[in-house]
């Protein structure tokens, strides 16, 4: 087991990385501040790890609330928010029940929103389940709904009390779902370790076939790079904006398709490369950079090209994102690989041509 820590004073957790780190149960119960919790999972990890890890809790002595929720990104939303608030209400749960996420990015970001406001704040501890989850969405303390008009716009930032990764849940992960957790992985390479970038180059295949030790640096590299942002920008008021490389377009693609349509990290993807041709268009990014950023998440088996939104609806779909600011969509491009900056002055034909021309042609 290798451990992190997200360094943000006396409110600093760790990261726990390793094989069957669900049977080690005590890396939650130890950080549980009363013998009953709530577990919030979906029904697909409900019968694969949720009923053992139940199990396991139980017989430490903790009693334990089972919240189990419908799957998909189509779920985030108030409905199965309140949802939660019920079952937490009808288990009498207290505001010393720690509120425990076992599954993807939907449940962690539900589960941790909830915790940040039932009865004003109670304990949460993230157990994810996907390779999205482990490398970027249950570290850092950012939790929230979708709204119709928007992804995540209705949300808090929370710090969870620990992060328990156990990469044996990655064998029961679909492979488009596999694939869509690499865009997150990639994304730590192109705005800030390049090293990294070079890495992943070299062993994306072993990646994707899911080879114990290069997916195993690979999680770590990723949450060692996120802990390092996170500690230094908790609440994304200057560099920790970076790690939403690829998303603002990204963002707009799962409004647009529908949320479900694209995962959260197919949309990342193809965002990514608007963002590099966007970072190329204003003389920032080389040729080479793109069309290794593109090769690289094409080998991931990831989208390249979005959906055929139409540039008015590209744009006001990212017009509704958070990081408009003073009315001004801020960007996140590349001066060049491995050096990621916030653009808020792009140009508006800069952003159109960049989405007129959008097929994988056009590298």
């Amino acid at each position: 087991m290798r451990t992190l820590t997200v360094q943000l004073g006396d409110r600093s957790y760790p990261i726990y990385i390793g094989a069957g780190l669900l049977d080690r149960v005590e890396l939650v119960t130890e950080k549980l501040t009363q013998d009953t919790a709530a577990l919030v999972t979906n029904v697909t990890i409900e019968p694969l790890y949720s009923r053992r890890f139940t199990a396991a809790l139980e017989a430490k002595g903790v009693r334990v609330v089972p919240i189990v929720l419908p799957d998909g990104e189509g779920h985030k939303n108030w409905e199965t928010l309140n949802r939660i608030f019920d079952l937490l209400i009808a288990g009498r749960c207290e505001r010393k029940t720690t509120i425990i996420a076992l599954g993807g990015g939907v449940i962690g970001d539900l589960a941790g929103f909830a915790a940040a406001i039932y009865q004003r704040g109670v304990p949460f501890i993230q157990v994810p389940t996907t390779l999205l989850a482990h490398v970027d969405s249950a570290v850092g303390g950012k939790t929230a709904i979708n709204h119709p008009l928007g992804k995540n716009m209705i949300g808090a930032f929370y710090q969870p009390r620990g992060v328990v990764i156990d990469t044996d849940t990655l064998g029961t992960l679909p492979a488009r779902e596999f694939a869509a957790g690499v865009a997150e992985v990639i994304k730590y390479g192109a705005i800030r370790d390049k090293p990294f970038f070079e890495w992943l180059e070299q062993h994306i295949e072993e990646v994707m076939t899911r080879e114990p030790g290069a997916l195993g640096y690979a999680i770590e590299r990723s949450c060692i790079n996120k802990a390092e942002v996170v500690g230094l920008d908790e609440r994304e008021t200057g560099q920790r904006a970076l790690l939403n490389f690829g998303h603002t377009f990204g963002h707009a693609i799962e409004a647009g398709a529908g949320y479900g349509a694209w995962l959260h990290g197919e949309a990342v993807a193809a965002g990514m490369v608007l963002a590099a041709r966007l970072s190329r268009r204003l003389g920032l990014l080389g040729d080479e950079d793109v069309a290794r950023i593109t090769s690289l998440l094409q080998r991931a088996r990831l989208p390249i090209v979005p959906p055929e939104l139409g540039s008015e609806r590209f744009l006001e779909l990212m017009s509704h994102d958070k990081k408009v600011e003073g009315g001004k969509c801020r960007f996140i491009l590349l001066r060049r690989l491995g050096e990621g900056f916030v653009a808020s002055d792009v140009p508006l034909a800069a952003v159109e041509q960049t989405l007129a021309r959008r097929h994988a042609s056009d590298v």
